[in-house]
C-alpha cells in the first residue's frame, strides 16, 4: 500500500470542524485544508489474508443499486448521486432508553434551515453496512482477546442483510476483512489482529469512509471504533477525515479507552505526588509527562465526541474492558432501531456544497441523533 499522503495541522479538531462545516457549505474550504478530491496519493486500506483485494484502476467502473454506472478513481470522491436524501435517525428519551414506536408525522426535517418533505420512514428494513476499526496500537493491543469476543457477538445481532467489514491501524491501515456477512469469515479475520506502535487514527477515518463506504439511498453506512483518538500526527489532518466522512454519510459509534487510560495515569500521579519533597523534585520528568498524558486525553475525549455527534454516531466511555461486550451490543441495538428518514431536498441544485440537516421530533422530551449535513451531487 502506498503510505497517505502527509499533512499537517496543529489547530484543535473543535476549531477545525466548525469551520470546515461553514466553508464547505459555501462551497469553499478552509485556508490549509485541501479538498479530499486532491490527495491522490491516497489508496485502499491494504488487505491481508483471505485472498488479494479486488483490483482497483484508476478509473474502475462501479455499479450502485439503481443499475447506474459510475466512474470511481482513486482521486475521485463519491458523492450523493441521488436525490432521496437517506438520513438515519436514533430517538432516546429522557433516560436514554431507545424510542421504537415513532411514526412519520413524528418527524421534521429541516435543509438549510428549510423544512423538507418526508417522502417515507422505515425502522429496521434498511441494510446496514458497518466497518468494525480497532486500535491495535500499544494503547490497545492488550486487548485483542475481548474485542475479538466483542465482534463476533456484535456481527450476530445484526440483520441478516447486514455487512461487516474489519479494519485495524496502528502505523498503517489494513483491510482484514472485506464485506462479509459471514461470521466464520470475520472469526478468522479477527484472529489476524497484530500490535503495532503508532497511531494512524485519522488516515483510518479517512480510508474507510474513502474505500469502503460509498454512498446510497438503500443502505445505512456507520463506522464502529475501539480506540483512544490520539492520532500520532503522521498522516492525514483532522479535516479531511471528517469531510472524507461527511461526504460518505456513515456515523461513528467510539468506544474509547480515554477513561481507563486516564485513571491509570491518574493513579500514578497521585502516587507519585504523596511523597516528600525530594521525591517529587526526583520524579519530576514523570510527573510532567503524566500530566501532559492527561491534558491529551482530556482534548481527545472532547474531539471525539464532537466527531460522533457531527456524524450521527455516540461516543462510549467504559471504565473497564469488562464492558465491551455490553457496549457493543448496546450499538448493535441503536442500529436495528434506527429510523430511516427519506426525503427529496427542495433544493434541487447540484453544486457540490454542504447542506445542513436538522431533524426535530413533535413529542417533547426526546433526544433526536443524526448527522449534521450532507453533500449535495454535483
Amino acid at each position: 500500500m502506498r503510505r497517505p499522503a502527509q499533512f499537517s495541522s496543529r489547530r484543535p479538531l473543535t476549531w477545525l470542524i466548525g469551520l470546515l462545516l461553514v466553508s464547505t457549505a459555501a462551497g469553499t474550504l478552509p485556508p490549509g485544508v485541501s479538498d479530499a478530491r486532491q490527495q491522490r496519493q491516497h489508496t485502499r486500506p491494504r488487505q491481508v489474508g483471505g485472498g488479494p483485494a479486488p483490483a482497483q484502476t484508476p478509473a474502475t467502473a462501479r455499479t450502485d443499486d439503481a443499475g447506474a454506472e459510475q466512474s470511481v478513481g482513486d482521486d475521485e470522491v463519491v458523492k450523493v448521486e441521488s436525490l432521496e436524501v437517506l438520513l438515519p435517525v436514533t430517538v432516546r428519551d429522557a433516560s436514554g432508553a431507545l424510542v421504537k414506536d415513532l411514526d412519520r408525522s413524528a418527524f421534521r426535517v429541516y435543509e438549510d434551515g428549510s423544512e423538507q418533505p418526508l417522502s417515507e420512514l422505515k425502522a429496521r428494513q434498511v441494510p446496514a453496512d458497518v466497518a468494525l476499526l480497532v486500535d491495535s496500537s500499544s494503547s490497545t493491543s492488550d486487548n485483542f482477546e475481548d474485542f475479538r469476543r466483542a465482534s463476533l457477538d456484535f456481527a450476530a445481532q445484526l440483520g441478516a442483510e447486514d455487512r461487516v467489514c474489519l479494519v485495524k491501524f496502528d502505523d498503517r491501515v489494513e483491510l482484514l476483512q472485506d464485506w462479509t456477512q459471514s461470521r466464520a469469515q470475520l472469526r478468522r479475520s479477527l484472529g489476524r489482529l497484530s500490535p503495532g506502535m503508532f497511531t494512524r487514527f485519522n488516515d483510518a477515518l479517512y480510508l474507510t469512509a474513502r474505500e469502503q463506504m460509498r454512498p446510497t439511498p438503500s443502505r445505512r453506512r456507520a463506522l464502529v471504533i475501539l480506540t483512544d483518538g490520539i492520532d500520532s500526527g503522521r498522516g492525514t489532518a483532522a479535516a479531511p477525515a471528517l469531510k472524507a466522512l461527511l461526504e460518505s454519510q456513515a456515523a461513528v459509534y467510539v468506544i474509547s479507552n480515554t477513561e481507563i487510560a486516564r485513571r491509570r495515569k491518574q493513579a500514578e500521579l497521585d502516587t507519585l505526588l504523596t511523597g516528600d519533597a525530594s521525591a517529587v523534585n526526583f520524579n519530576s520528568l514523570r510527573i510532567g509527562d503524566l500530566r501532559e498524558g492527561l491534558r491529551v486525553l482530556d482534548a481527545s475525549e472532547k474531539n471525539l465526541a464532537l466527531l460522533c455527534s457531527t456524524t450521527g454516531g455516540r461516543l462510549y466511555r467504559p471504565e473497564s474492558f469488562d464492558a465491551l461486550g455490553e457496549l457493543y451490543r448496546a450499538i448493535a441495538e441503536e442500529l436495528r432501531h434506527q429510523y430511516a428518514l427519506y426525503y427529496r431536498p427542495l433544493n434541487k441544485a447540484r453544486d457540490g456544497s454542504f447542506r445542513r440537516v436538522r431533524v426535530e421530533t413533535s413529542a417533547p422530551g426526546l433526544q433526536v441523533t443524526a448527522r449534521a449535513g450532507y453533500y449535495a451531487p454535483r
